[in-house]
């Protein structure tokens, strides 16, 4: 029997949703090593939720082109702590940003209640029976390879179609496994084993992603294809995320993985007046 909707699902009613990134590494593209400190990472988990942070999403392994990757045994100190604290301060929505089951289940423990796996469950075949047993919502995004080689020569005939099947059949899988179709949520992976004509292909047909039945989730923020764009770099592609965000949001994107939370919260709020008013 499929479990049921998890509670913690609700704030897809709303209108829309943000996910604050917390990158607990030394490497990460844009914050590694500003929170490598348990406390110092606690304390801006706390800012994020302040700043109008649905979910805080603490990954302890940077998922960047090219990163090594990290043992089990070394995320799971980085991101344990932080997940405790957060929790002793906080009933926000925690996410667990990893690929591995043995680190889900160390931040389930925790306190985290989502796993948001860039993998899919490619990498770690345990993730969907974890998600099964603690009926958990889980983010599946779409990815090819893995990060050290992901951005070597990717290659699609129908970026769109490709993207769609492939997470159809991720979702079949963790459903097979015995994952509710209900805490399913999909990521089309911008920047992950994509070109940049790729991730503007896959922005501007979101809706044909939509109609796979789960909610979307999109993580642009300050991501190459902004600066390839804009000529910025990562610290000043703010504006430059917010225009993406408009668009993924236009065309049903519901929940928004950013490092800049007040700044979003701030603009979907005006947003969605204007649109709604």
């Amino acid at each position: 029997m499929p479990h049921a909707r998890h509670p913690s699902l609700s704030i897809l009613d709303k209108p829309f949703g943000v996910m604050g990134v917390l990158n607990v590494t030394p490497d990460s593209f844009y914050d590694g090593g500003r929170y490598a400190d348990p406390a110092a990472a606690a304390g801006q988990a706390m800012r994020l939720v302040e700043e109008g942070a649905d979910v805080v999403d603490v990954g302890g392994e940077s998922s960047r082109p090219g990163a090594q990757p990290v043992s089990p045994r070394d995320e799971i100190g980085r991101i344990v702590p932080v997940i405790e604290k957060l929790r002793a301060q906080s009933d926000v929505i925690i996410s667990v940003d990893t690929t591995k089951s043995e680190v889900a289940r160390a931040a389930l423990d925790a306190g985290a209640t989502w796993i948001n796996d860039i993998s899919a469950g490619r990498f770690d075949d345990g993730m969907a029976s974890l998600a099964a047993k603690e009926a958990c919502p889980v983010v599946l995004m779409h990815s090819r390879k893995t990060p050290r080689d992901m951005q070597e020569d990717p290659h699609y005939d129908d970026v769109l179609g490709e993207v769609r099947d492939e997470l159809r059949a991720c979702c079949d899988a963790f459903a097979g496994r015995g994952v509710s179709r209900e805490n399913i949520i999909i990521d089309p992976g911008i920047g992950f084993a994509k070109r940049f004509e790729d991730n503007i292909v896959l922005l501007r047909n979101l809706r044909a992603l939509a109609t796979l039945g789960y909610p979307v989730l999109v993580g642009t923020s300050r991501k190459s294809f902004i600066g390839h764009i804009t000529g910025r770099s990562a610290d000043e592609r703010l504006p430059g995320t917010l225009a993406s965000i408009n668009v993924a949001f236009s065309r049903g994107a519901k929940l928004f993985r950013v490092h800049d939370v007040k700044e979003t919260v701030d603009f979907l709020k005006v947003l969605c007046a204007a649109l709604n008013g």
